[in-house]
């Protein structure tokens, strides 16, 4: 695969018609969707409410595109990774948890049915009663550090940096790494 615009949207348009047809899990649109991630504007995962992937084409001098992923099999092999809502997770008592919800930012419509302030406090909450570690990423607004605080996580704020912005505006935006339920050693990193 090239990074060229046309051949860009030949090989999105293959992938969103695998989704269509239910064939989101093969091998094709795995490969498919590292090329289209690599290849897209600034390394942009989206998707519109019909379920398709509609991020366009970025413009990148070059890429080097990975031929073989052979060397993260053994690592990943006894890992899960998974989207759906976490209320449906099956976990162990002593499971790892990293959590990514939705950033508290005026944008939340990152599915059909959006991301609500409810659905944060759910979120939290149900971290929170996880008795095993947990570490979770969010924008450093006052009702997040709030909310994580309440529910008995420790804070570290961070910059992190922004790759895609609607206005152009790409400078760090202050962030918390909430942890809970590892030693205190590490629970007090200063990031």
């Amino acid at each position: 695969m090239e990074n060229e615009e046309q051949s860009f949207y030949r090989h999105r348009s293959r992938f969103n018609k695998l989704i269509k047809d239910g064939e989101w899990q093969s091998a094709e649109a795995a490969q498919l969707f590292y090329y289209l991630n690599r290849t897209c504007f600034n390394g942009l995962c989206r998707f519109n409410q019909s379920g398709e992937f509609n991020v366009p084409f970025g413009t990148h001098k070059s890429i080097r595109y990975a031929t073989s992923f052979s060397r993260f099999k053994l690592l990943f092999e006894n890992w899960a990774f998974t989207n759906r809502d976490i209320g449906a997770l099956r976990i162990e008592a002593e499971d790892f948890i990293y959590a990514d919800p939705p950033y508290d930012v005026e944008f939340t419509t990152y599915s059909a049915g959006g991301f609500s302030w409810d659905d944060q406090v759910r979120t939290a909450e149900w971290l929170a009663a996880h008795p095993g570690p947990v570490v979770l990423s969010n924008q450093a607004t006052a009702r997040i550090v709030e909310l994580y605080e309440k529910v008995g996580f420790r804070i570290n704020y961070l910059a992190g940096p922004r790759r895609i912005s609607c206005t152009g505006d790409r400078s760090a935006a202050r962030e918390v790494l909430a942890v809970k339920g590892l030693p205190e050693l590490f629970e007090r990193l200063s990031i």
